[in-house]
């Protein structure tokens, strides 16, 4: 569903993450991985942490992980969240390697578990934008 009013903070896209984004309009999650040691990266950057080669290329993932750890916010600290409060943010530890800060949906706030697995999910916020969640593996969103 593409929502006309999205009040949300968005990105900023650019050279550097515009593969990131549109794959995920495609519904894809891709991140980049060193070309040289194989290390897979996120968040997007310029230079592998590992070996700090500036050679990369966007890899298409598996979108499987499991909750590492989780936070249900009950504060507004942003007015476009009002409407969500309570809601969690989630640290997902993706099946390749790197963390990625996301939300569980599809499940209550208090059924969210560390070590929950769980697969990425597309939530379509505007035309240009499309934001990767995550459920609970084998629950649709």
């Amino acid at each position: 569903m593409i929502m006309t009013d999205y009040n949300k903070p968005l990105p900023v896209l650019g050279d550097d993450n515009r593969p990131f984004w549109e794959a995920a309009r495609r519904e894809e999650l891709r991140m980049q991985q060193c070309l040289d040691c194989g290390h897979i990266r996120y968040p997007i950057n310029h230079v592998c942490p590992q070996c700090l080669s500036e050679r990369a290329d966007w890899r298409r993932l598996s979108g499987r992980g499991t909750v590492f750890s989780y936070i249900v916010f009950h504060q507004v600290y942003h007015a476009g969240f009002a409407q969500d409060v309570p809601y969690n943010v989630a640290m997902i530890q993706l099946e390749e390697g790197p963390r990625m800060i996301s939300n569980v949906v599809g499940v209550p706030n208090d059924a969210v578990k560390v070590g929950d697995a769980v697969t990425v999910t597309f939530d379509k916020v505007t035309e240009e934008i499309t934001i990767p969640r995550f459920t609970p593996a084998g629950k649709p969103a």
